[in-house]
């Protein structure tokens, strides 16, 4: 679904069918240690990038809205775990090095 910023993220979830206004951010939603989500949060949001840049179904993503001094500068944190190998992503947009290195054909590139 598009979100407020005008790009695609299947995280973000609105309804407007028969009077309802819900706009919700799910990936946001499920964390109890984040701030309330915005919409204007979407503009500045890393999610649609790491999704387009990796399509992996193992990528398991978490993100929370954390406001900066005096709730200035408000942006969105996300951290990306592996749900096959048990192991944190530290790029998220690159993805798991170990689900890339088991891809068919790599270890013939690489000589093993």
């Amino acid at each position: 679904m598009e979100n407020p910023a005008g790009r695609e993220c299947h995280f973000y979830y609105a309804d407007y069918h028969r009077g309802s206004n819900i706009q919700e951010c799910r990936l946001i939603a499920n964390n109890a240690d984040s701030a309330r989500w915005k919409p204007t949060d979407c503009s500045a949001c890393p999610v649609p990038d790491i999704l387009q840049a990796n399509s992996s179904p193992h990528l398991v993503l978490e993100g929370a809205v954390v406001k900066g001094f005096f709730g200035f500068n408000r942006h969105i944190t996300v951290s990306a775990f592996c749900s096959v190998h048990l192991m944190d992503v530290p790029t998220p947009q690159v993805g798991c090095s170990q689900c890339a290195f088991e891809k068919p054909g790599l270890r013939e590139l690489f000589g093993e």
